[in-house]
């Protein structure tokens, strides 16, 4: 499921870039100093509530403030979103297609290296493993 509004992906990206859980008050700071409209206390801890509730974030309690985290690494939800967008598809080589044409060159070299070592057989079976 992708992130859908504006503060969910500002709180996303707050907490990834972050590295650590944040209570509200900290995440709110974060969150309003690259927006142009601030938002309020409760609307951030109310829409940080719901990506507890759609599985984007945990939340723990430390003394009387929830902190909250995500529940997975920026690439992870990025590579889920790209997945459920390729599963609702029946053909998906048009797609994948048009994908690598507009993807940045360094970047398709990347894909092509990973696509690489998946497709290379892993160590025998039969316990040889030689060099």
């Amino acid at each position: 499921m992708a992130i859908a509004g504006p503060l969910e992906r500002a709180i996303m990206e707050a907490l990834w870039d972050a590295g650590e859980p944040l209570v509200v008050r900290v995440l709110m700071e974060r969150i309003n100093a690259e927006a142009t409209r601030p938002s309020a206390y409760t609307t951030v801890q109310t829409v940080a509530d719901r990506l507890v509730h759609k599985g984007f974030l945990v939340r723990t309690l430390d003394r009387n403030a929830y902190r909250y985290a995500p529940t997975r690494s920026r690439g992870e939800h990025i590579a889920e979103v790209m997945v459920e967008a390729l599963a609702g598809v029946s053909d998906r080589g048009p797609a994948l297609a048009r994908f690598a044409e507009t993807i940045d060159p360094q970047d398709a070299h990347r894909l092509l290296l990973e696509l690489a070592q998946r497709s290379r057989p892993g160590p025998s079976s039969a316990g040889d493993d030689e060099p």
